[in-house]
C-alpha cells in the first residue's frame, strides 16, 4: 500500500496533510475576523464528508476500480463522530452556555426543538447509515453498491446548508446546496482518486474523466460562491470592511490559484496521464498539492459557515 512517494510515504500520510492545510486555512480565518472555535470541527467534519463522497462517487469513473469499503467504512465512522461535536458546540453556542457548561438537559432540548438540533440529528442519521452499510459491506464482501452510500452521502453533506441563513432568499436553499455539493464532489473525488488509483494506466483512465467533471462542479463553485457571497454581504464594501467579507476575498482568491492550477495541469498534467507519459508516483504527487489548496479552502469555507 506504498505511494511510491519520496521517502516511501504512505499515500494516507501524504492527503493526511489535508488536515493541517485547512486548518492554515482556519487560522488565516482567524486572523481576518473573529471565527470560533467550532470552526476546527466543522472543517474535519467536512473534509471526512467529503472524502466518503468522493470514494463512493469513484466507481462511477471507472468501474474497474474496487470499491474500498473498509476505508469508506473507517471515514464514515470518523464523519459520524465530528458531525456530533458539531452538534454538541452548535448547541453550547444556542444555548449561550459554551461546550463546557453544557448539560444534558440543554443539549436535550435543542437536538429535539430547535432546527438546528433537528438537523443535526438528521445529519447523524445519515452518517451512521453510510458508516453502517460499508461496515457490513467490508464484512460481508458481494452484492452491495456504492450508490447508497453515494445518495446518503450526498444528502447528508447538503442538509446543513438549504437549512443555513440562505433558505431565507429566494432560491437560496438550491444554491447553497449546489455549492456544499459541488465543492465535496470536486475535493473528494480528486482525494479518492489518490487513494484507491494506482497503476499509471488506472490514472490515464480515471484522470481525464475526473477532469471532465470537474470543470462543472469548479464552475458550479464560483458562480454560487458569489451570489451567495453578494446576498450575504449586501454589497460590495464589506468585503473589505468585514471580517466575513475579507474571509470571502481570501477564499476567491485561493479559488483562482485552484483554477489557473487546474487550467494548468489539465493543459500538462491531464494530457500527459492519458497518453501514458507520466508515472503513477508523479500523477499522486499533482494530487496531493492540488487537494492539499483545496483544504485550505475548506477551512476558510468552514469559518464562513461558523461565522455566519
Amino acid at each position: 500500500m506504498r505511494s511510491g512517494l519520496p521517502g516511501g510515504l504512505d499515500r494516507r500520510v501524504a492527503f493526511g496533510l489535508a488536515v493541517p492545510a485547512g486548518l492554515l486555512g482556519v487560522l488565516v480565518a482567524w486572523a481576518l475576523g473573529d471565527i470560533p472555535a467550532a470552526a476546527t470541527v466543522r472543517l474535519c467534519a467536512d473534509l471526512a464528508g467529503a472524502s466518503v463522497l468522493g470514494l463512493a462517487a469513484l466507481p462511477r469513473l471507472n468501474d474497474r476500480l474496487d470499491i474500498p469499503w473498509r476505508m469508506l467504512a473507517v471515514l464514515a465512522g470518523l464523519w459520524c463522530c465530528l458531525e456530533f461535536a458539531v452538534v454538541v458546540f452548535a448547541a453550547g453556542d444556542v444555548v449561550g452556555s459554551g461546550v463546557t457548561a453544557l448539560s444534558p438537559a440543554d443539549f436535550g432540548t435543542y437536538l429535539v426543538r430547535i432546527s438546528g438540533g433537528q438537523i443535526g440529528l438528521a445529519i447523524l442519521a445519515g452518517t451512521a447509515v453510510v458508516a453502517g452499510y460499508s461496515t457490513l459491506a467490508f464484512r460481508r464482501p458481494g452484492g452491495h453498491t456504492a450508490d447508497l452510500v453515494l445518495v446518503f452521502a450526498a444528502v447528508t453533506v447538503t442538509l446543513r446548508p438549504i437549512t443555513g441563513h440562505m433558505s431565507q432568499q429566494v432560491f437560496g436553499s438550491v444554491l447553497a446546496g449546489v455549492h456544499a455539493l459541488a465543492a465535496a464532489m470536486w475535493l473528494g473525488l480528486l482525494l479518492a482518486l489518490g487513494l484507491v488509483v494506482r497503476g499509471r494506466r488506472d490514472w490515464a483512465e480515471t484522470l481525464p474523466r475526473y477532469s471532465a467533471v470537474a470543470v462543472p462542479m469548479v464552475a458550479a463553485v464560483a458562480v454560487t460562491g458569489v451570489i451567495n457571497g453578494s446576498v450575504r454581504l449586501g454589497g460590495l464594501t464589506p468585503f473589505f470592511t468585514t471580517g466575513y467579507g475579507l474571509i470571502m476575498v481570501a477564499k476567491s482568491v485561493l479559488l483562482i490559484v485552484l483554477l489557473a492550477l487546474g487550467w494548468w495541469w489539465r493543459r500538462s498534467w491531464v494530457a500527459a496521464a492519458a497518453a501514458h507519459r507520466m508515472s503513477a508516483e508523479a500523477s499522486l504527487r499533482r494530487a496531493v498539492l492540488e487537494v492539499a489548496v483545496m483544504a485550505a479552502v475548506f477551512g476558510l469555507a468552514a469559518s464562513l459557515a461558523v461565522a455566519g
